[in-house]
Formats: C-alpha cells, structure tokens, sequence
C-alpha cells in the first residue's frame, strides 16, 4: 500500500508541473528557459502530444478527443515530459502509453511508461543517440545476415540499411505497426525477454515477407515495412520469429551487441550501416 501511495503521489507531483506549464504556455508566449530546455522545445512537445493522441489507434475511438482515454493519455505524456526534459515528447511515445492505459491504471501506467523508456534500448532511441542507435543497427544486421543471407543481400543491393524500418517498430515497440492483440504478445515475451526480442521479431517479420520482399525494390520495399499487412497473423508471426537464431557462430545477442560497441570504439565502422537523416 505505501508503495502504491509513493507511485501515486509521484505521477500527481509531475502531473501538477505539467498541468502548470500547460497553464502558463496558453496565458502567456514568454517564458524563462527552464531545466535546460527552451520555452519553444515545450510548446513543441505539447503540440506533438496534441497531434499524436489524435492519430493513436484511431480506429478504437477511445484516445481521440471525447474519447473515455483522451485525458488520461494527454495526462501521462504531459507529466512524463515534465519528468524527463532531457527527453522530451518524441513521436510515437503515444502508442507505447496507450497499450499501458490499456492495462493498467493511470498512476501504474505512467510508473511502467518511464521504466520502460528508461531501458537502453528505448532511451536510445528516444533520445536519438545517434552513436548508439547505428551499434543496434549493426547488431540487427549481423543475425540479419546470419537468418537471411539472401533477403539481406537484396537489402543491401539497395542500400536499405535498417533504420528505414527499424526506428518506427522500436520506437512504439510495433504497437503501431502489428495489430493490437498480436503486438500485446511481442511485447508480453520482451518483457521477459528483453531487448533482444525486438530485434528477433523484426527478423521474424522479414523472414514472414522475404519471398515478396524478394521480388520488390527499395521504394517498395520501404513502403511495404512501413505499412505491413492488417491480415498478419499471431501463429505465422510467432512461428517465423522461432526460427530465427539468435546465435551468431558462438555469440548471442549481448555478446554480439559488446563486439560490435569494441569495434566501434575503435574506428572499424567500415560494416556499419548508415543512419539515415
């Protein structure tokens, strides 16, 4: 109970900054720089949370404005922002809280939201660290490489490094990506499985399209990541990602996540993909 109390009392102490901010920014378009961060980068975020809730799973019709979880939505992005400046609003955090108001109550929401984007995968991401996003990227494409030599080769025959559809499935953890259910069940196995399982279901994602990634070019390649099917299914997922091995001769994914940071900190970048801008 007491810890039940401290959590709540945490999201109202950010909610109440964040309710005041909201406040001052529509009374006022002059304020002091604060924590670091300009008066301009906050009214940018309160926009993009504004934008963001109203394209989040549209067709449930509960986040848009008048829906039973517009406030509580608005609520938790407004206070996580006020709890971590550094990080701010980015695109795509809408997704991530609305599956946790989905199960959740608000206070328990808002706690699992910030552990969630504290990972480093996410904060990674999030905080577009550039350094540390291209490591993921070069991790991925070594069991890329390892699980589908032939669709890889096709990539690269492009150019098509993974940051063209990588950055969307990570940063709402595919929620917007997958249908709900089928993206409640990656997220239930990351969740005990870690970072590494984001990684193995884009794989599996691949590997579930690589006869029809085959036979496209770039142009439809990207299109065709960015908006997948709406008919994909739990099993046909599920049973694509269980054949991909993470195991690359004898090194696993963390071990392989080390390497490629050493080689990198070295200067030997030459197999690192680009980061597209």
């Amino acid at each position: 109970m007491v810890a039940e109390a401290k959590k709540r009392e945490l999201y109202e102490i950010f909610l109440s900054r964040a309710k005041e901010r909201w406040k001052s920014f529509s009374e006022t378009s002059s304020e002091n720089d604060t924590e670091g961060v300009s008066v301009a980068d906050r009214e940018a975020s309160l926009e993009l949370i504004k934008l963001d809730i109203s394209r989040t799973f549209p067709s449930l019709y509960i986040f848009q404005k008048g829906g039973p979880y517009h406030d509580v939505l608005h609520s938790i992005l407004g206070a996580y922002t006020c709890y971590r400046p550094d990080v701010g609003y980015v695109q795509g955090m809408s997704f991530i809280a609305a599956v946790l108001i989905l199960n959740l109550e608000e206070a328990d929401a808002f706690i699992a939201f910030a552990n969630l984007l504290n990972k480093p995968c996410q904060l990674a991401f999030f905080r577009v660290d550039h350094s540390m996003m291209l490591k993921y990227f070069a991790t991925f494409e070594v069991f890329f490489e390892e699980n589908l030599s032939k669709l890889f080769l096709h990539f690269k025959s492009y150019s098509l490094t993974p940051d063209i559809y990588l950055i969307d499935w990570i940063f709402t953890l595919y929620s917007k990506s997958l249908p709900l259910d089928l993206a409640c069940r990656v997220w239930d196995v990351f969740c005990r499985d870690g970072e590494e399982f984001l990684f193995r279901t884009g794989l599996g994602i691949l590997r579930l399209y690589e006869d029809i990634l085959l036979q496209m070019d770039f142009i439809h390649i990207a299109q065709f990541l960015t908006k997948l099917p709406e008919d994909i299914t739990s099993e046909k997922l599920f049973s694509c990602i269980a054949a991909i091995q993470m195991q690359n001769s004898t090194k696993k994914w963390t071990q392989v996540f080390a390497s490629v940071m050493k080689d990198i900190k070295e200067g030997d970048k030459n197999n690192s993909p680009a980061l597209k801008s």
